[in-house]
């Protein structure tokens, strides 16, 4: 469960440019052009929740049997944040990440991550097409990895405090009948919502993608967050402390993760979720290849297992999102899993803007300004919460 960031500045280039070499028939290339023995282990930067061998619940194990099959020994870090991600994988000594569409631009950027030829990962043939060849998962037509799951960031509330929010402006009106018991994610990537926010309320910033803002819509983001901040009472970085909030009922309304709502709700039936009708952001999370992985052949074989249809419907029910693999569906335990989590439904998922790393040449295609990049908006972030 992603948390605070711990905001590093890294710098991005403003035009991503990789070169790559070898083929795939789904525009994917690798060096790696067959799978050789595995090296007896996998070092992996992962979100919590992410990769379980049964220590956390004895019933919700992917790792075991995966080690068993492969003799690939699963080693873990957790990341705690996409910035904390990004740092880790810089040192060279993970063999691969599941990184969230915050980061992956960067690791490519800084070549951290290499291409990966999904002809090695058979799998992949059964990923959602809506999930793949992403603008946050390859680049010129090439692959930097597997789809794991997606997901909307959800308005959580408790249904005991008043009628149920649908808008996002709940969340940024000062005459919300939540404000004072606000709950905000803590990250620079948090511009995106008030960046969605100011395309329903302020339609003449031309605001048509929350990750491609100019200086003025930019500016406009910043001032709708200062004039919510009053409004917050908590800005949560650790995924427990906003949980523990929900069922205190010290808040009352909050950007969340569906897994937050499933323990909370757990706890306090009145504790639901929403997605706001004018769109959300969201995440699609990328298994990616380190650069320098010392065990690439475990790597692929984990890319390969960890979207199969038994690994890839087990973390989604634990995590709580939409599986990556199709087949998932069927092996989920809830079977209305995936109907609650809007699986195949493309239509639920096209005002979701996954997370996409601002660059300053725009994302929305505008080539007659520059769009203001990632390492501002940590700076401004940063400003904001001073």
């Amino acid at each position: 469960m992603r948390s605070k960031a711990k905001f590093i500045g890294i710098s991005l280039f403003a035009a991503i440019s990789v070169a790559a070499c070898g083929g795939s028939s789904d525009g994917g290339s690798s060096t790696m052009t067959k799978l050789g023995d595995g090296e007896g282990a996998v070092n992996l930067i992962a979100w919590a929740g992410y990769v379980e061998n049964g220590s956390t619940d004895p019933a919700v194990d992917w790792v075991t049997g995966f080690e068993e099959e492969t003799g690939c020994k699963v080693n873990v870090k957790i990341g705690n944040t996409s910035d904390e991600m990004v740092e880790l994988m810089q040192s060279g000594e993970y063999d691969g990440v599941s990184a969230s569409g915050d980061a992956s631009l960067r690791l490519i950027a800084g070549g951290d991550v290499s291409p990966v030829n999904t002809d090695l990962i058979p799998n992949y043939a059964d990923v959602y097409e809506g999930l793949k060849m992403r603008q946050w998962n390859s680049q010129d037509g090439v692959s930097y990895g597997v789809p794991h799951g997606r997901g909307a960031n959800v308005m959580a509330y408790n249904s005991e405090a008043g009628a149920a929010p649908t808008s996002i402006r709940d969340m940024f009106d000062p005459a919300s009948p939540y404000s004072g018991k606000i709950s905000v994610y803590d990250a620079p990537i948090y511009i995106a919502d008030a960046a969605i926010y100011l395309m329903a309320t302020q339609p003449d910033l031309g605001i048509t993608n929350p990750y491609a803002l100019d200086q003025k819509q930019f500016d406009a983001a910043i001032e709708a967050l200062k004039v919510q901040k009053p409004m917050v009472a908590q800005y949560w970085s650790l995924y427990t402390d906003q949980q523990a909030s929900l069922e205190a009922g010290s808040i009352t309304l909050g950007t969340s993760w569906q897994v937050i709502v499933n323990l909370a709700s757990a706890n306090k039936p009145s504790i639901t979720a929403v997605k706001a009708t004018e769109g959300a952001t969201g995440w699609s999370d990328t298994w990616m290849l380190s650069s320098k992985a010392k065990n690439p052949n475990c790597m692929y074989m984990w890319m390969d297992h960890i979207i199969s249809p038994t690994a890839n419907a087990a973390v989604a029910e634990w995590f709580g999102e939409a599986p990556s693999n199709a087949k998932s569906c069927d092996l989920t335990a809830d079977k209305n899993h995936c109907t609650t989590y809007h699986a195949a439904d493309e239509s639920y998922f096209e005002n979701v803007w996954y997370w996409t790393t601002p660059t300053s040449t725009c994302l929305d295609g505008r080539t007659d300004v520059e769009c203001v990049p990632f390492t501002e908006w940590v700076n401004a972030w940063n400003e904001l919460r001073a």
